[in-house]
């Protein structure tokens, strides 16, 4: 009969998923009874709140038979069942408060059994998805598939002849830990110990589990571990339970290790991740050629030849102006700005167009204002800044970018900071009880590891890494550099009553001393990070700068640092090369848009997926889509503003901006539902980069939102006044917006809508048809 226990034990997760939920939607259609009185609704919730109390207690039942028969173990599943009994109790006292007629018991019951349906089943899906399910798909999250797992796995110990060498049992070590981490560690791991079993240390793994060692050295077909992989799928003791099997190569790997006796290395194991070089690096690059003078192009052209790639011919200049226009200070180009340098014949007249943008350094400062702002979490309004628990650097910012400040004086006025600069650092002080991990001195590890370093250290800030050998400890160290006073380790929100120290996050930067007061320790801080042997802060800039002007970077995502680049030589020149400009980004930003490689025609991709895989190769930049502050920018500048000058923040912008701005610039104003639906995260948390994926929230606020729709009418007024004739109208129109002439074709459906005298309505539509076409919205 013990199937039948398994089967029933089984039946948790479909007696959970939506009778369960039930609760929630009670809750909803309870706040709206409460505003709007009904018999029908009352005698509706009562039905869902019975169904849902009782399924509840079905759940638990279910769930505790599950947990015993199939032998979860770990923090993930007691705080999951003891969360699930509380959800329980509690709807049975919705049950109980609902027919006594108690009010306020009723309506507090039910509130709380409801976040006690989402609390259960986020650790449910814990278990299920694993710790990150969440936090993986994030840009900072993802995982660069280490080198030697998989059907790629590098095992070439297998013909070795008598006893292996220390370097071996070394390089064999990393294989087996690799294969346990990718396939083992969400269920026999610290977080879900299946089984007891454990397969993440050394200690945990000779010693097994419920039921015995899962390894008998020098004997794999004894070994508990190979039987249990090597069943076939759908076996009930077959592992992984879920998910992709081991392969025949994995299999392999721990067989040939158990056979050599399951040799574990002395002294330091080497670490199962890939951890980029610190130290900068100048590389060997290949001769000039007239072809490819420039040092970007003669390191593309080797990474070309390497992959049997042909360069293709560079894009025209209509699509040249228009794109470093858009990157360089956000704005489309005039008609005659295209006309002029269409017709202009000088052999370097892109050099000159780049030099020219670069130079126009209010409206670079306006246009980069919003990459920045993204990053440094710097806003104009939002949580905290009311309470005097979140403070702007807007201007210190805005006269930084315009100024061009050398990068590592822009570093070092932010982690040792001026007044104008401290809101960085300083955080956001969260109101009422927050985790520890949230605490403004960890905010302060976390985002300038981020942002600066290219290294994600939120999962260590609440338990040691499981994407990286970052501990709980580093963080903490850390954090204690920004700290007044010496934080207390806590491990998932639990005191542990450890200290840390205070320290750098990588040690051969240099030693933080001792010293009670902050704003020396920053100083120094800020004086080790900018150094120029800290290659890592260098490159971190520079593929960021690469990212945004070329769709992707050299190492993806872009706050994974540690992944491998798809060229290693160029990641390193650029750094090197930026180093030796005295961290110019514009001179920086001046080599990659006068290079052929910024120049050939854009990419696409079918799989948003794939720009972040591992064996993405490149071949051009990435077709991008216009950012919430571009797009919003664009329409102003080719039909009508999107805002009014009331809307820029003056008062946290220098003076002088009342001058400096053409029109209302959307990097200038607050967010709002229209910025938001196009991309503008809400910089409570640092953004480093943006999807370029179109939504249906991003469609809803095109069609039917009241900020573009306004725009559209009060554009249509003018343009109607302004063109009398439909024809000359739409030339102007696919001049200012798309930078040429319509077509024979465009004209014909254009007249349609128009109509044969302009019309308010045929405007309108005929407007927001352009600035929905892919030739408004992407950059090409």
């Amino acid at each position: 009969m013990f199937w039948l226990w398994q089967f029933l034990g089984r039946l948790h997760p479909l007696v959970v998923h939506f009778p369960v939920s039930l609760l929630c939607v009670a809750l909803l259609l309870q706040v709206i009874d409460w505003r709007r009185k009904s018999a029908e609704l009352k005698a509706s919730i009562t039905i869902l709140v019975w169904v849902g109390a009782i399924s509840s207690l079905v759940a638990v039942a279910l769930g505790l038979l599950l947990s015993n028969i199939e032998e979860y173990n770990g923090d993930t599943v007691t705080i999951h069942q003891w969360s699930g009994i509380a959800t329980m109790l509690l709807a049975g006292l919705t049950i109980f408060a609902l027919k006594t007629q108690r009010e306020l018991l009723y309506r507090s019951s039910l509130i709380l059994s409801t976040i006690g349906v989402a609390v259960a089943g986020h650790f449910g899906a814990m278990l299920t998805h694993g710790d990150d399910y969440l936090t993986s798909v994030l840009p900072f999250n993802q995982i660069q598939q280490t080198e030697g797992t998989g059907d790629g796995t590098n095992f070439t110990l297998a013909s070795v002849k008598g006893p292996l060498t220390e370097p071996q049992i070394q390089e064999l070590n990393l294989e087996v830990r690799s294969i346990f981490a990718h396939n083992c560690y969400s269920c026999h791991g610290e977080g879900k110990t299946k089984g007891e079993l454990r397969l993440d240390k050394k200690e945990f793994i000779f010693k097994g589990g419920k039921h015995g060692p899962v390894i008998e050295a020098g004997k794999p077909e004894s070994s508990e571990i190979i039987r249990r992989i090597t069943l076939p799928t759908g076996h009930k003791e077959a592992m992984p339970t879920k998910g992709k099997r081991l392969t025949e190569k994995e299999i392999s790997i721990l067989e040939y290790w158990i056979k050599q006796g399951a040799p574990w290395p002395s002294g330091t194991e080497k670490s199962i991740y890939r951890v980029a070089e610190l130290a900068p690096r100048m590389p060997i690059l290949p001769p000039a050629t007239a072809e490819f003078p420039q040092p970007i192009d003669r390191l593309v052209n080797t990474y070309f030849q390497k992959n049997k790639l042909t360069w293709k011919p560079i894009v025209d200049d209509r699509t040249y102006i228009r794109r470093v226009y858009l990157d360089v200070i956000g704005l489309l180009p005039t008609p005659e700005n295209i006309q002029v340098f269409e017709a202009d014949t000088r052999p370097d007249k892109r050099e000159q167009l780049v030099n020219n943008l670069l130079s126009r350094n209010e409206d670079y400062a306006q246009h980069w204002l919003t990459f920045w702002n993204d990053a440094l979490r710097n806003d104009y309004s939002g949580t905290g800044f009311i309470t005097e628990g979140r403070f702007d650097i807007t201007k210190w910012l805005y006269a930084s970018l315009k100024t061009n400040k050398p990068y590592n004086t822009f570093v070092k006025e932010l982690i040792s900071p001026t007044k104008a600069s401290e809101g960085f650092i300083r955080g956001i002080q969260w109101r009422g009880t927050i985790n520890a991990s949230q605490r403004t001195e960890m905010q302060a590890a976390q985002n300038v590891a981020q942002v600066f370093l290219g290294l994600n250290l939120k999962c260590a800030s609440c338990h040691d890494s499981f994407i990286s050998d970052w501990k709980l400890e580093d963080a903490y160290a850390f954090a204690n550099v920004f700290a007044d006073s010496t934080l207390e380790i806590h491990h998932c929100d639990k005191p542990t009553g450890k200290l840390a120290g205070r320290g750098l996050l990588f040690k051969e930067l240099g030693q933080i001393k001792e010293t009670p007061i902050t704003k020396k320790r920053l100083k120094e801080l800020a004086d080790f990070l900018v150094q120029p042997k800290d290659g890592r802060l260098y490159r971190t800039l520079v593929n960021r700068v690469w990212a945004q002007l070329m769709g992707r970077g050299i190492v993806e995502p872009v706050d994974a640092m540690d992944n491998m680049p798809w060229s290693q030589d160029l990641l390193d020149y650029l750094a090197a090369d930026f180093a030796s400009n005295a961290y110019d980004i514009k001179k920086l930003m001046y080599a990659i848009l006068t290079s052929k490689t910024y120049q050939l025609p854009s990419t696409g991709v079918k799989d948003a997926g794939l720009v972040t895989a591992p064996a993405y190769v490149f071949d051009g930049m990435l077709r991008r889509r216009l950012t919430a502050e571009q797009f919003a920018d664009a329409v102003s500048v080719a039909f009508n503003p999107i805002y009014t000058d009331s809307a820029i923040v003056f008062k946290q912008f220098p003076e002088t901006i009342k001058k400096e701005v053409p029109f209302t610039r959307a990097s200038l104003v607050k967010n709002d539902p229209f910025l938001t639906a196009l991309g503008r995260p809400n910089r409570e948390t640092v953004s480093t980069s943006r999807t370029s994926q179109a939504n249906l929230l991003q469609a809803l606020e095109l069609t039917n939102g009241a900020k573009f729709n306004n725009a559209l009418k009060e554009g249509a007024k003018r343009w109607k006044e302004k063109y009398s004739s439909s024809d000359l109208l739409i030339k102007e129109l696919y001049k200012k917006s798309l930078g040429r002439a319509p077509s024979s074709k465009e004209m014909g459906i254009a007249q349609k809508i128009v109509g044969p005298k302009p019309s308010l309505e045929g405007i309108e539509d005929l407007v927001w048809a352009m600035t929905l076409h892919p030739e408004f919205q992407l950059i090409y």
